[in-house]
């Protein structure tokens, strides 16, 4: 079964899905645009995953090449995007994948940072140029949030390890021989 047919079923199963670029051509994407400019913001978020390993068993078991490929800059974010047919959803995240991916990218906050970060000045998002200069400069704010995410999703019982512990009391004195 290859992803898009995995991305259908995850649809009809109510799999979460984070993002679909088809959803985009329907809304406010520019028609005076390449249909390829919809998949760069999936593209980078995509990316920047593989390359935190916070990736599925999908890649490693029928696309670890495509990760290789991705690494190697041997395709690009809208490229590594468009493989997938632009779909963004759970079966393509490991467990913490899909805790950062629900916080950051179903929560706004990661388009938020897009706008901000690479499209201050440009029409849209969607005018956002798909290039390794760009995937790096997303990828260093998606690295501070993800940061952030970890410090604060730490287990209480993590927190309690941390905390420093009392002393230990001093050995009893040594017996004087006389």
């Amino acid at each position: 079964m290859d992803i898009s047919e995995q991305a259908s079923d995850s649809q009809e199963t109510g799999g979460l899905v984070y993002d679909q670029a088809k959803n985009h051509f329907l809304g406010e994407f520019p028609s005076i645009l390449p249909i390829e400019q919809a998949y760069v913001h999936i593209g980078m978020f995509l990316g920047w995953m593989l390359e935190k390993g916070l990736y599925g068993d999908v890649f490693e078991d029928e696309e670890a090449h495509q990760v290789i490929r991705f690494q190697n800059r041997e395709i690009t974010c809208s490229i590594l995007s468009a493989l997938w047919d632009g779909f963004l959803g759970e079966e393509l995240f490991n467990e913490e994948g899909n805790a950062f991916s629900v916080y950051y990218y179903q929560g706004g906050l990661y388009r938020q940072d897009y706008a901000e970060v690479l499209a201050q000045g440009l029409p849209s998002i969607y005018h956002v140029e798909d290039n390794w200069e760009n995937f790096e400069k997303i990828s260093e704010q998606i690295e501070l949030r993800y940061q952030a995410w970890i410090a604060q999703e730490q287990p209480e019982a993590s927190k309690e390890n941390t905390v420093a512990s009392a002393p230990e009391p001093p050995p009893p004195p040594a017996k004087e021989t006389e």
